[in-house]
């Protein structure tokens, strides 16, 4: 009896120092575990890109998987069909219109069978998927964006806005294209360097960027108004993600020892980290994958082969670390499945496409709360954003903010035929901020190159031309000059 007492109070003496754990442990997602598919569910014989930029190179949705291809001359991606597992032949349609290496590709969030992609070749360019995939190789973009002067690094859709795209090149500028007239109607220039990463809030009221120049960003994406900015000294950052409605970020990068680290910000004040934590001491880039629907943050390091997940609550320490998924195999980049692409019936709550170069393998990666029962679990599938956008481009443009539409996963999804239609464009200058972005454009095409070369000789000629005739007139001038001075005055 003494010894039970012993106990009980031992307990509370330690209580205060252990408060988060009872929480932790009564969590519903504490025993998810990641589930690799068998092999013939993974998509084979993929000659994913060699290139370094550090991308994912991987898009999904419900009906596609897209890759960024190693090809020669100019850049390509994949597109297939989710149910076409197995070997993929070699002579596979690709998409195939860039002049420069592809370095990032995103799904239309409300349209499925819309992709962007963006390039080494200044451009940023829409695509439209047939019905069924590919049959042939695809050439003919349903729009072409040139704003760009360099190449143009990442691409993110608006996330409750239809037809509002934001691009952000190797000019340090971030572009906002409204594609209902294909051209870009705002300009964010307050980068010093190349940007390294673009994250939306829930309603796309506020953008976060990391940059090169080691800052940290929440930018209102409509005036380019810069709101809060981290200089990030101790924590160099990398990657952000805005973590769903909580007015929080969270940022992985490299500390002053060079070990991997993340950390939580405040989007009010970003002067200084709510908590900075060390994850361990490899080089490869973390990124970071948020789930607000369960609050779970994964962490996934490029080059690793393992995958961390955490619980992020509201209240200290915020960050409960659950456990990781491990494989042999080294990942490139990840994709990520939309919620309503997900398997409800086996309790998936997140999946991940595996890029793994070496292999030319693509492994879906199931993250599954084990449950016993077989009916629908409200619990751990709350209303979710859906497949409707909320605002026309003209209404976000005009200051309107709006959530997302959201639906429920119970009834499961259903595809929506919606029809993007490609403005008839004849402008010949785009002017944003009161400058023309066409002028500093590069040229596309070799043909275009030459026209471009034989355009300027020509232009080169006529100015030496008109350069010595000017000096003649000139010489003649000083003498005219010269003999009136020299000239006997007139009595």
């Amino acid at each position: 009896m003494r010894d039970l007492h012993k106990s009980s109070v031992l307990g509370s003496k330690h209580g205060s120092l252990m408060s988060w754990r009872p929480q932790y442990r009564s969590s519903k997602f504490r025993n998810v575990y990641g589930k690799a598919a068998s092999r013939e569910h993974c998509f084979d014989g993929i000659p994913i890109t060699k290139n370094v930029h550090d991308n994912h190179f991987c898009a999904v949705n419900a009906r596609f998987l897209a890759i960024v291809t190693e090809s020669a001359g100019g850049g390509s991606f994949l597109v297939i069909p989710l149910e076409q597992t197995g070997r993929i032949e070699p002579n596979y349609p690709k998409v195939c219109g860039h002049q420069g290496n592809v370095l990032d590709i995103k799904w239309n969030p409300f349209i499925e069978n819309i992709i962007a992609s963006c390039s080494e070749d200044t451009s940023v360019r829409i695509w439209e998927i047939p019905e069924g995939g590919l049959k042939r190789n695809m050439t003919e973009a349903v729009l072409e964006l040139y704003g760009h002067s360099r190449r143009v690094g990442l691409v993110e859709w608006h996330p409750t806005t239809n037809n509002i795209l934001f691009s952000a090149g190797y000019d340090y500028k971030v572009l906002i294209w409204n594609l209902d007239i294909g051209e870009p109607v705002k300009m964010i220039d307050c980068h010093t360097d190349v940007i390294l990463c673009m994250s939306f809030n829930t309603d796309g009221s506020l953008l976060a960027t990391t940059c090169k120049d080691k800052k940290l960003r929440v930018v209102e994406p409509r005036s380019g108004r810069v709101l809060q900015e981290a200089s990030c000294k101790n924590h160099r950052v990398n990657r952000v993600v805005f973590l769903g409605s909580t007015k929080r970020l969270l940022t992985t990068g490299v500390s002053r020892w060079n070990t991997r680290q993340i950390a939580l910000w405040d989007q009010e004040d970003l002067s200084m980290p709510l908590i900075e934590e060390e994850i361990d001491g490899l080089s490869g880039l973390l990124f970071p994958f948020y789930d607000a629907d369960t609050h779970m943050l994964y962490l996934a390091g490029k080059g690793d082969g393992n995958i961390r997940y955490y619980e992020i609550g509201s209240e200290k320490p915020y960050l409960s670390y659950l456990m990781e998924f491990r494989s042999p195999a080294p990942q490139k980049g990840l994709g990520v499945m939309p919620k309503h692409g997900l398997d409800v019936s086996a309790c998936e709550v997140f999946r991940f496409y595996k890029l793994i170069t070496l292999k030319g393998l693509i492994e879906p990666i199931s993250m599954i709360v084990p449950r016993r029962s077989e009916t629908y679990q409200e619990d751990i599938y709350p209303m979710t954003p859906g497949t409707e956008p909320a605002l026309t481009p003209d209404e976000w443009l005009s200051g309107v903010n709006r959530d997302p539409i959201l639906m429920s996963l119970k009834e499961g999804y259903k595809k929506t035929s919606k029809i993007f239609k490609a403005p008839v464009r004849e402008k010949k200058s785009v002017v944003v901020n009161g400058i023309d972005l066409l002028e500093n454009v590069p040229p596309r095409t070799e043909n275009e190159l030459l026209r471009m070369f034989f355009r300027q000789q020509d232009e080169i000629r006529r100015l030496k031309e008109e350069l010595s005739q000017k000096d003649i007139r000139i010489r003649q001038l000083q003498l005219e000059l010269k003999n009136l001075r020299n000239s006997p005055k007139n009595n």
